[in-house]
């Protein structure tokens, strides 16, 4: 298993500042984010020449490109703004493979209209649910026309807001584009110790084998965000799951700062050892 980071966790503009720091705190890969290339996180389109700039800061580096960020609110209740983020997906899908990477990473989307990570009444309707399958839809056509992968992370205040429903969504997809990024941290707010590692070895059960990749945030006790180690979940327990369901594929770290990172590498090797 490969460990990586967020780019973006690290300050500047050019994908060769972000790589260096990645690194020198350890990583091997990072999850990128093209607000790091100067050009915002969700551009509308990106030339080869930028595309070419973040390949050749990897190589440089010896970095990976695990995979491109092109999250948007896929439900948002303007479809205008649908559209817009579609747009962006496709941008930075046509230009993936020129970066280093075949994964770009999405989330289901809220249909809270000013925050795509905050719960919403209507995330839980039938219709919404089908409006998110349409979107994906939409998605699997982009993928298809430039052969990549997307990566979905299920996230507790969105649609896809489970393991479970993860898998329902997979079920009625049926596309081989369409994988999984599964994040511990996204699995439950506040839980004791025991259901902790219930819900988490369930989650990697359920999703065997649609898992391309790993996140490593953690909670603190009381439902809050903490870096990797600072907080409650059990990541020796989490890798272990991960490997006996045959994942071998990247973990990446974000919800820390540049200064923890070195820290945080350190944790997540030794837990995956």
């Amino acid at each position: 298993m490969q460990l990586g980071i967020f780019a973006k966790t690290f300050s500047g503009e050019s994908p060769d500042e972000v790589m260096a720091a990645a690194a020198a705190a350890g990583f091997q890969a990072v999850q990128y984010n093209m607000a790091c290339s100067g050009v915002g996180a969700l551009p509308e389109t990106i030339s080869p020449d930028v595309a070419a700039a973040i390949y050749a800061a990897t190589q440089q580096h010896r970095m990976q490109i695990a995979a491109v960020s092109a999250t948007y609110n896929m439900t948002h209740p303007d479809v205008a703004i649908r559209d817009q983020g579609r747009r962006s997906f496709a941008a930075i899908a046509s230009q993936a493979k020129s970066m280093g990477t075949k994964l770009l990473t999405v989330c289901s989307g809220s249909k809270d209209a000013q925050d795509q990570w905050r719960e919403h009444p209507e995330n839980h309707s039938p219709q919404s649910w089908q409006e998110m399958l349409a979107e994906f839809e939409a998605l699997i056509v982009i993928a298809e026309q430039h052969d990549v992968l997307i990566g979905v992370e299920p996230e507790l205040a969105n649609i896809v807001s489970s393991a479970a429903k993860a898998k329902l969504m997979l079920q009625a997809l049926q596309s081989p584009r369409v994988k999984i990024v599964l994040d511990p941290a996204n699995l439950f707010e506040v839980a004791p110790a025991t259901e902790q590692r219930e819900i988490i070895a369930r989650a990697v059960d359920t999703l065997a084998g649609d898992i391309i990749m790993a996140h490593a945030k953690d909670r603190n006790s009381d439902g809050t965000f903490a870096a990797a180690g600072k907080g409650v979940i059990d990541f020796s327990h989490f890798f272990s799951k991960l490997k006996s369901s045959g994942f071998s594929g990247p973990i990446i770290t974000h919800g820390l700062s540049a200064e923890d990172a070195p820290s945080v590498a350190t944790f997540l090797k030794s837990a995956l050892r």
